[in-house]
């Protein structure tokens, strides 16, 4: 998932390129953790979701570039994370602080000129695993949380290799709503090693049947609303948009939900949606919070750029933060599927 023109992680990456390191171990329970940001309150909504004072920590570093957050169990569970390049997915937690829990997490075989990040990417909890956007292999895969086994689950469209896939959500029935655009490959948008012309957002359905959702915009986060009749997802070229879906899951219209051009948005890479229906989206000044209407109540700024959150059990949101994870503290809850 990448950044706008005005914050790349591209750039970002080119300013960590000496950072390789395994990442740093949590502190001790009881020591502090770096602040490293703090709360805009833009309106009195905001209150209700996260307090303005509420600092932002941070909790693991060393990643070349952290990505796909995603909380596995209850309040004392664990946090996975994806460093994209360095092809791994690391798990941290409070008491055991942070470790490699993958690696390859994607791409495993000989060296390839095609791909410029070889790792997984986006990570959510389906199908009984683990299921992520495997960047470096070009599909959907489920891993085995217990044996780290890897299945494909989807690979192509149309008799075409997909991209890259990115971003992902999982809805009540089962079926998994995913974006592909061309990050993981050399090139990226103009990448030859690309097979189709455009970067589709889909559905897999729960027999793993594909469809597409939309062809037309540059995808990258992807969310859904809790009722499960909206879909949002970052487009590069206008900000957010949203589908109406009917009551199997497929589009009947698009809408602007946050357009760039008029509100002065920059965004964004991946988003997640709260059980109330808020919109927790990275942006070029963090994680924007919007109502479901639209409206930007607040913003969690950070002293870096921000790739994505997570929203976990743990009563905090998780962010992927270029070399780095952070949290802070939130009275909004995820919707439990």
């Amino acid at each position: 998932m990448s950044q706008t023109s005005q914050i790349t992680r591209r750039g970002a990456l080119a300013g960590l390129a000496g950072l390789t390191g395994a990442p740093a171990l949590a502190r001790a329970a009881a020591q502090a953790y770096p602040v490293v940001g703090k709360v805009e309150r833009l309106d009195p909504a905001l209150d209700a979701l996260i307090d303005a004072d509420a600092p932002v920590e941070q909790v693991l570093d060393g990643f070349t570039w952290s990505e796909g957050p995603v909380w596995v169990g209850g309040p004392n569970g664990f946090l996975l994370v994806s460093d994209v390049p360095a092809n791994k997915i690391l798990r941290w937690s409070p008491k055991r602080g942070g470790a490699v829990w993958l690696t390859p997490s994607g791409y495993a075989g000989p060296p390839t000129g095609s791909l410029r990040e070889a790792g997984s990417n986006g990570l959510i909890l389906a199908r009984g695993g683990l299921v992520v956007g495997d960047s470096g292999n070009r599909c959907v895969s489920r891993i085995d949380l217990k044996t780290r086994k890897k299945t494909v689950l989807a690979s192509s469209f149309e008799g075409k290799r997909l991209n890259s896939p990115n971003d992902l959500v999982l809805a009540r029935d089962g079926a998994i709503y995913f974006t592909d655009p061309p990050w993981g490959l050399k090139g990226d948008w103009s990448s030859p090693y690309r097979q189709t012309d455009y970067s589709g957002v889909y559905r897999l359905g729960p027999d793993n049947a594909l469809t597409m959702i939309d062809r037309t915009i540059e995808p990258n986060g992807i969310g859904l609303s809790p009722d499960g009749r909206t879909l949002y997802a970052t487009d590069r070229k206008s900000g957010w948009v949203a589908w109406d879906l009917d009551a199997r899951g497929r589009p009947t219209a698009r809408r602007q939900f946050i357009d760039r051009a008029t509100t002065g948005i920059e965004g964004g890479d991946g988003l997640k949606i709260d059980r109330n229906g808020n919109v927790w989206a990275s942006s070029q000044d963090g994680i924007s919070i919007f109502t479901p209407a639209g409206k930007r109540i607040g913003i969690i700024r950070a002293d870096d750029v921000i790739s994505n959150c997570e929203l976990a059990a743990d009563g905090h949101l998780y962010m992927s933060s270029n070399h780095r994870v952070l949290r802070i503290r939130i009275k909004a809850r995820k919707l439990a599927i």
